[in-house]
């Protein structure tokens, strides 16, 4: 197994990708929803700069409109691994970022429609700022 894969499977990225803190707090939370905001067709991003250079952290949230918790759940992981996939690259360190799924939309949207998404709203975002 060569280094690359080890860091990756410990959860670390690559060399000069930025990893992420996931949110647990509803404080976060909150101080995020004051922030900037985009919507796209898919989800909401909530943004919010907290000026410091200690990475990226990233919460994600389904209210009981987007359906039951099976749904909920799909809905979830899917932004979860956008947020995996688009974050290291695509997003900017000092940044708290909120990913809220909608109703009968991020659980059904085509997976790369998905990332393109996220990637077409974090540039949108940091070109506002």
């Amino acid at each position: 197994m060569s280094e690359d894969m080890i860091a990756r499977s410990a959860g670390n990225p690559p060399p000069g990708l930025l990893s992420y803190q996931v949110l647990t707090k509803r404080a976060d939370f909150l101080q995020a929803a004051r922030g900037k905001r985009v919507h796209s067709k898919s989800f909401v991003l909530q943004a919010w700069n907290r000026r410091d250079d200690d990475g990226v952290r990233v919460g994600f949230t389904c209210s009981k409109k987007v359906g039951n918790a099976v749904a909920r759940n799909r809905a979830k992981r899917r932004l979860r691994e956008i947020a995996r996939m688009t974050l290291p690259t695509a997003g900017a360190s000092g940044w708290t970022y909120v990913l809220i799924g909608r109703k009968s939309v991020t659980a059904t949207t085509v997976f790369a429609e998905l990332v393109t998404e996220l990637e077409t709203a974090l540039k949108s975002l940091h070109s506002k700022s």
